[in-house]
């Protein structure tokens, strides 16, 4: 049996000198920042992937990601990657805590401590706070979604409100998570929203669904997994999530024996 994870690593990867860059010598077409964005995001959760990590684009120009098991020479790789491969840098904070809201914020510390975002002079610092690659045990990730979304905001209602409604939700779901158990949660795509947690019960998913209904209107489901790797804990996540579409239940915590695990 897999014991309970008592620390959580997390790095916040932020673009060196970002700012000044986008408009000199002179301002830079927006389409092309955010090509630049999407591509940069693509390589980071495709580097975190191949680690059995995970990504969120967070605010493309600060974007973090769960690197349990990751050292400081693969973050350094990372580095050279972007280096090489785009026209900008990135710098690295990496930290460790007891939640991931501890964890986000010692990496955020860790990598202010080297110098402001848009300092010339701060080119690929790499930031580290607590034992870095040394985070063992189960991490918990649950996968949110929108109940019948196409019947209820797709085919229904104009593709604006559909997304200011899974925007409120996000916000809504987020800042209760943070607030409540020190978890964080991310919009990853669609009406999708991934949230790294504590081990928690059922009457803790129940009330943040209860929190996101009574103040936006929006009815969630959760899918909710643990394992050794954010990979294996999300990908869990998502097969618990599959229950709830099948069985209409609006919680379902993956069991080994309601599906095969990949």
């Amino acid at each position: 049996m897999t014991s309970t994870r008592e620390s959580i690593q997390i790095s916040l990867v932020q673009l060196d000198n970002y700012g000044p860059w986008t408009v000199t010598p002179s301002p830079r077409r927006e389409t092309d920042l955010q090509a630049l964005q999407a591509r940069l995001y693509a390589a980071l959760a495709d580097f975190v992937g191949n680690h059995d990590g995970y990504a969120f684009f967070d605010r493309f120009d600060n974007m973090i990601a769960v690197t349990d098991g990751m050292t400081v020479p693969d973050h350094e790789r990372f580095q050279e990657q972007i280096r090489n491969q785009f026209p900008v840098t990135v710098s690295i904070g990496i930290g460790v805590g007891r939640t991931p809201t501890e964890a986000l914020g010692a990496a955020s510390q860790a990598l202010q401590a080297e110098g402001s975002a848009q300092d010339a002079d701060r080119t690929e610092q790499l930031a580290t706070a607590g034992a870095v690659g040394d985070t063992r045990g189960s991490l918990t990730v649950a996968h949110f979604d929108v109940v019948d979304v196409t019947g209820e905001f797709t085919d229904q209602k104009a593709a604006g409100e559909t997304s200011l409604a899974i925007q409120r939700a996000t916000v809504s779901l987020a800042s209760y998570l943070r607030e409540e158990h020190e978890g964080i949660a991310r919009f990853v795509g669609g009406d999708n929203i991934i949230a790294l947690c504590p081990s928690l019960d059922e009457g803790a998913f129940e009330g943040a669904r209860e929190h996101v209904q009574a103040t936006t209107g929006i009815d969630l489901q959760v899918g909710v997994g643990e394992g050794e790797t954010p990979h294996k804990a999300g990908y869990r996540a998502k097969l618990a999530l599959e229950e709830c579409r099948e069985t209409g239940r609006r919680i379902e915590r993956f069991s080994p024996q309601a599906t095969i695990d990949r």
